[in-house]
């Protein structure tokens, strides 16, 4: 069983990378958990970068999150910070961590957003306590 939750770390981290390297313009992307840990990360993203990603993507949510319930606006499902020279997308996943994407300027932010979409709804469903645990135990490694 241990093998079997092994290989499926290794194929949602596959997805993430594969991710990047499909869908136009995106160039990094991540998952983090609920409680703020990477849980994944794109092939190419610095390990220092991808943990400070992680920081950023859970404050934002965190406060996103917040902010809806406050105003009585139900859960928050997608951020889209659009910066000087890219734009971040921050996604809901069902149970609770996020799925954050580094886009380029010249990206079709409809288009990254589709597919981070489909992406969530695809794969949502894998990501059980026992994968995440396993996810944390191999970016520890």
């Amino acid at each position: 069983m241990n093998d079997q939750l092994r290989d499926n770390a290794d194929n949602f981290a596959w997805l993430i990378s594969n991710f990047v390297n499909e869908v136009p313009g995106v160039e990094h992307a991540i998952v983090v958990s609920s409680d703020g840990l990477m849980l994944t990360q794109s092939r190419d993203l610095p390990e220092e970068h991808a943990e400070q990603l992680s920081a950023i993507a859970s404050g934002l949510y965190s406060l996103a999150e917040g902010g809806a319930r406050l105003f009585s606006k139900g859960e928050c499902e997608q951020l889209i910070v659009r910066m000087e020279r890219g734009h971040l997308f921050v996604m809901s996943i069902s149970d609770g961590s996020s799925l954050a994407v580094l886009a380029s300027l010249d990206s079709d932010m409809k288009i990254v957003a589709y597919q981070m979409t489909r992406l969530v709804e695809n794969a949502a469903h894998v990501l059980t306590p026992q994968l995440r645990s396993e996810l944390r135990e191999m970016v520890g490694r």
